[in-house]
């Protein structure tokens, strides 16, 4: 079961007013809040996000492949989250719609420092 993931940066203050954002769309704030590391979330809640500074000193990179989900309860939501990142640092990685013909539905965007994510929801697949 994950408990959190955590996502590096270069910046933490600009990678807080992000994902603060981000956090306050889910009703949540901030869990932990350290000088390298910001965790947000509620303690026995759903999965957190964290954003931190590398602890061996090297620069965050972004990994290939990597990409964390936010799941939504509807279409609307996803809309939201993806304008939400847009407002605040966010960068385009494909915009909110359907995603084949199973019923997902998902927006996706990039972080300040490059981090992939995406809203989703599940809507009634076509008959």
């Amino acid at each position: 079961m994950i408990g959190y993931v955590t996502l590096g940066t270069n910046d933490l203050p600009r990678a807080a007013a992000f994902y603060d954002a981000i956090a306050a769309h889910f009703g949540v704030g901030r869990m932990m809040d350290f000088e390298t590391f910001i965790a947000w979330g509620q303690w026995g809640g759903a999965p957190g996000i964290a954003a931190t500074v590398p602890f061996d000193g090297q620069p965050a990179t972004v990994g290939n492949g990597v990409m964390v989900a936010l799941e939504v309860k509807t279409p609307e939501d996803v809309h939201a989250l993806y304008d939400i990142a847009m407002a605040h640092g966010g960068s385009d990685e494909g915009a909110p719609g359907p995603r084949g013909d199973d019923g997902f539905y998902a927006g996706y965007f990039r972080d300040p420092d490059g981090n992939k994510l995406n809203a989703f929801c599940m809507v009634a697949a076509p008959q």
